[in-house]
């Protein structure tokens, strides 16, 4: 590639993307608003277990957001081609203000007081059917808007610094929400979420429009042009195919409220703690890959961090110690940043201007949305075969998916950038 030159400016100033004041506001923004998302999914997971008691209503909570979401992919790809991002960007997040309304209201005494908790936990599946809608388009555009707001030759620093800001947000809002449920119950956590909504809608706003990368067109054409991309982008589909199933099988996290309360044994925070524990790994790793970027080998390297993966998921769902599973999933969490980074970068640098956003979706469908779909995952294995043995299945899946694209894409075990 012509990425060379590319490489060598990026290792020089590790805060090259973050002096745009552009790329600045985006990150702030994103930074506020996914750790009022991660709040509000620690909130929902706890909160429904406690109302239902039951492990498979959590995984209900990924299928009701996911089936909208992968329903909607395609065409929002399209949407975002061809409309004024930033406009389209504020109304997405404008729509999670009115859900997570919508939850501080089914959160108050006036609720609780009149209706039963399985009416409740039905709410609050509607609301997060409605989330899925409008994630469905305002996921993918903050990938889109990287290439816009950054020169071409910093697009891996800024992929970079974009993870880092994704997955610190995580980190602060898996924790804080599980304090915040400590200290305030559900109500007061709700209203903090809000709050962190608003704040980044106003954050965003700052931003300029974002003109359309291509001309509306017939829909059905421009969805069937975006995934005969990603489809002939050997190195692309590898990537997104090797995460989805990973994260399909492997993903923990909507386990975590059982493990918390039925096997570990601990309260609302160490719950937190156990919810952030990926997240903390993962920005730690993204952090270091910022100052030294990974100079070759990226999809052998890929490959071997998401084996790592599995077997650390293996190793919690053995685990009956708090400080072994924290442990566990935090070096999980630091072997899922290698992954993060390096698919993110690949598809920066592959995907065409015209194309992002159709890309950035057929990427939702592949990843975004397997974490909802490992959430049902989860919650059927769980009342299958029982919660410990539905995370070792997990994470023998995973070595098995790793082991086969090992073996079939001889196209990223290769690839280097």
């Amino acid at each position: 590639m012509d990425g060379n030159s590319t490489t060598s400016q990026v290792t020089n100033d590790p805060f090259a993307s973050v002096r745009f004041p552009e790329y600045k506001n985006l990150i702030l923004g994103r930074f506020t608003f996914i750790t009022a998302l991660r709040m509000m999914s620690t909130l929902v997971g706890w909160w429904v277990y406690e109302l239902t008691k039951d492990p498979f209503a959590i995984g209900l909570v990924g299928l009701s957001e996911v089936v909208p979401a992968l329903s909607l992919a395609l065409y929002s790809g399209h949407v975002i081609d061809i409309s004024e991002k930033r406009r389209l960007l504020l109304k997405g997040v404008f729509g999670y203000i009115c859900a997570g309304s919508a939850l501080l209201f089914l959160a108050t005494p006036f609720i609780h007081n009149r209706v039963n908790s399985n009416t409740i936990a039905y709410c609050i599946y509607g609301v997060i059917f409605c989330t899925g809608i409008i994630r469905s388009f305002s996921g993918p555009i903050f990938s889109t808007l990287i290439a816009m707001t950054v020169p071409r030759q910093y697009l891996q620093n800024a992929t970079t610094w974009s993870q880092a800001s994704w997955l610190s947000a995580s980190v602060t809002g898996h924790a804080m929400g599980g304090f915040l449920i400590a200290l305030f119950g559900h109500m007061g956590t709700m209203i903090v979420i809000c709050s962190l909504m608003i704040a980044a809608f106003f954050i965003l706003s700052r931003m300029k429009p974002k003109a359309p990368m291509q001309k509306s067109g017939r829909t059905w054409e421009s969805v069937k042009e975006g995934l005969r991309f990603v489809f002939r982008t050997k190195e692309l589909l590898a990537a997104f195919s090797l995460d989805m199933f990973a994260i399909l099988f492997g993903g923990v996290q909507a386990m975590i409220p059982v493990y918390a309360k039925d096997i570990l044994k601990v309260d609302p925070i160490g719950f937190g703690w156990l919810n952030a524990a990926i997240d903390i790994g993962s920005i730690t790793v993204v952090v270091l890959l910022t100052i030294a970027p990974l100079k070759k080998a990226q999809g052998k390297k890929l490959l071997l961090a998401v084996a790592g993966f599995g077997m650390c998921i293996i190793l919690f769902a053995l685990s009956k110690w708090f400080i072994l599973s924290f442990f566990a999933l935090m070096i999980a969490g630091m072997l899922d940043g290698v992954s993060v980074v390096i698919r993110g970068t690949v598809m920066q640098l592959k995907t065409p201007d015209h194309m992002r956003g159709r890309v950035s979706s057929v990427s939702s469908m592949f990843i975004n949305s397997s974490n909802e779909l490992g959430q049902f995952e989860s919650g059927l294995a769980a009342r299958i075969f029982g919660v410990v043995p539905s995370v070792i299945f997990g994470g023998i899946m995973t070595l098995t998916v790793v082991a086969t694209t090992w073996i079939k894409a001889p196209t990223l075990r290769k690839f280097q950038y």
